[in-house]
């Protein structure tokens, strides 16, 4: 609650108007029934047309004044309501970003969307409610009741039974309610996940014409979030019919009673038609007080499900103390390093250790699924290893902030993630300031240069969502270049040209070993002839270091290695 009042606090003041404004709007509404009572009882009983005409001319004025305060009251919850939507999805998308790819993983993205959207959604509608309705309605209650005191204190007595009942059975509705509100929640994240798996991997999907299977995924888990909805809702169906039952049937009794009055000259006409009004606006005010209750606790979830965001300690603890702490060598240390994804999974990283020197390029190689990509994801933090220890230039990595070590180190990952926008903008995400001339350099090293020039407009060229209007090949060379332009004193290639052809892979390498002098290298390779631009090799297995060292002497000396490079080596012939 605490955050909510804070993202609150920078509209005190309109916040302060608004029950101002609330209970300006009340007193003229509560009022109105009241006068009314007089022109039938003073003015039209009677046939006194002054009174008539003052009373009624007063009534026109005190309905303006009802009009303006009920206008400013509805722009000033939207513009709270509106602005604080916003700034709460601006501080869950902040913090969303201060996640690690395992705290990521752990809540997965459909639900962070769901998060981000629906979520915040229904909290603003809530903040809307609350500053136009759930202060209106007590006030309006009360204001009534007191009238209604005034006019005839016997029949308040009933006025008070109807309300009794209207509350108990609005209780007894919210208690079955709630919890259904919660597991619609649930049901729309997993709707969200299966739709977002399918976007994802829409071309698996056509290409082993799977549609109808997705489809029957997709309709059993639309299904069950109709259902989980439908629940909801019948309860909330049974309220309005329910409410307007004990509505009428309180009317009725208050006419029964109040008319017998009236024929028996204990009470005026005027009088019974204000009370009338008067409990009218009663179980409006409470029928629209529950239906804020129940929004409330439809957002009650929505809020637990933000909070378990915003309160989420991030499992990767930044330094922010040493965000200009500079890598100097670019040397790398793994000293007896293990990781795992999860308390119940195997280690994915076993007892790894290693040194490399400056400069030095080092190729990762290995079977499927020994280790290769979650030990170069350990360098730039996007995990933190469950224990040991990784030192760059003979520092922890713990030591420096994610920003500083990030910035230094460029990474090329298996997955060629290109955004929305033109190449050159894509390609500074390596570097904001960059000049054409540097975009062109990084190009060049990259092989890309050439073909970019060949597209139509150029580095203006648009990129489809994810770079669908591009090869895999020319992806793979852009994020190579973006990589490079960030001028980064570690460079870690996590099996980036596996869409290039052999000629210009050979290119880019060479282009790459200009720049080795000053810059640490880590390749992620299944390509037997990329090994002939490093220095050494770490040959993985099962999480593993099993060899490290020349690819000269591990021919000699590494049965895995040599059975990875003879494998290669037959294929090729």
């Amino acid at each position: 609650m605490t955050t909510y009042k804070n993202l609150l606090k920078k509209h005190r003041v309109k916040i302060i108007w608004s029950p101002i404004l609330v209970l300006i709007f009340v007193i003229c509404e509560t009022t109105q029934p009241y006068f009314m009572s007089l022109i039938i009882d003073q003015g039209i009983m009677v046939n006194d047309w002054t009174t008539i005409t003052k009373v009624g001319i007063a009534m026109i004025g005190i309905s303006l004044i009802s009009l303006v305060a009920n206008l400013l009251n509805i722009y000033i919850s939207s513009q709270v309501s509106v602005q604080f939507g916003t700034d709460l999805r601006n501080q869950l998308f902040n913090k969303i970003q201060t996640f690690s790819l395992k705290d990521i993983d752990q809540f997965q993205p459909s639900t962070l969307i769901t998060r981000l959207t629906n979520d915040i959604s229904m909290i603003q509608r809530v903040v809307l409610m609350l500053l136009r309705i759930f202060l209106r309605a007590p006030l309006m209650l009360i204001f009534a009741f007191l009238f209604i005191i005034k006019i005839n204190p016997s029949l308040s007595i009933i006025v008070l039974i109807g309300i009794l009942i209207l509350a108990i059975s609005i209780a007894v509705i919210l208690k079955f309610a709630f919890p259904l509100f919660t597991k619609t929640q649930e049901k729309l994240d997993q709707l969200n996940r299966v739709i977002q798996e399918n976007l994802n991997n829409i071309r698996v999907v056509k290409a082993f014409a799977k549609e109808e299977v997705e489809i029957n995924k997709f309709q059993k888990s639309n299904i069950q979030h109709r259902d989980v909805i439908l629940k909801a809702w019948d309860i909330l169906v049974c309220a309005y019919p329910l409410m307007q039952l004990i509505i009428n049937t309180s009317i009725i009794v208050v006419l029964w009673i109040g008319g017998n009055r009236v024929m028996n000259d204990h009470m005026q006409v005027g009088e019974l038609i204000a009370i009338i009004n008067y409990f009218v606006q009663i179980l409006m005010a409470l029928m629209m007080l529950s239906f804020t209750i129940m929004g409330f606790a439809r957002a009650m979830a929505s809020s637990k499900r933000i909070k378990e965001v915003l309160h989420f300690t991030p499992s990767i603890v930044d330094n922010t103390n040493n965000n200009n702490q500079q890598i100097c060598k670019g040397s790398i240390e793994f000293r007896e390093v293990n990781l795992h994804y999860s308390n119940e999974d195997e280690g994915v990283l076993n007892e790894v250790s290693f040194y490399i020197t400056p400069g030095e390029t080092v190729a990762i190689v290995g079977a499927t699924g020994s280790g290769k990509s979650s030990l170069l994801n350990l360098i730039p933090r996007l995990y933190d290893a469950t224990s040991g220890d990784i030192f760059i230039d003979g520092k922890k990595i713990k030591d420096y902030s994610k920003k500083a070590l990030r910035d230094q180190i460029g990474v090329v990952f298996q997955v060629n993630d290109l955004f929305t926008g033109s190449i050159a903008e894509n390609l500074r995400w390596g570097n904001l300031n960059a000049s054409q001339e540097e975009l062109e350099k990084a190009a060049k090293m990259a092989e890309a240069h050439s073909f970019i020039l060949d597209l139509e407009k150029g580095y203006e060229t648009q990129i489809g969502r994810g770079g669908i209007n591009l090869s895999g090949g020319q992806r793979q060379r852009i994020c190579i270049a973006r990589a490079l332009l960030s001028q980064p004193k570690i460079l870690l290639l996590d099996d980036c040209t596996s869409a290039v052809d052999a000629s210009t892979e050979k290119k880019i390498w060479r282009n790459l070993s200009y720049r080795n002098n000053d810059m640490t290298t880590l390749i992620v390779t299944q390509r037997i002839h990329t090994l002939n631009a490093v220095h050494r090799v770490i040959v993985m297995d099962e999480g593993t270091v099993v060899a490290f060292d020349t690819p000269q002497k591990l021919i000699k000396t590494s049965k895995a290695y040599q059975e990875l490079f003879y494998s290669q080596i037959n294929i090729n012939s």
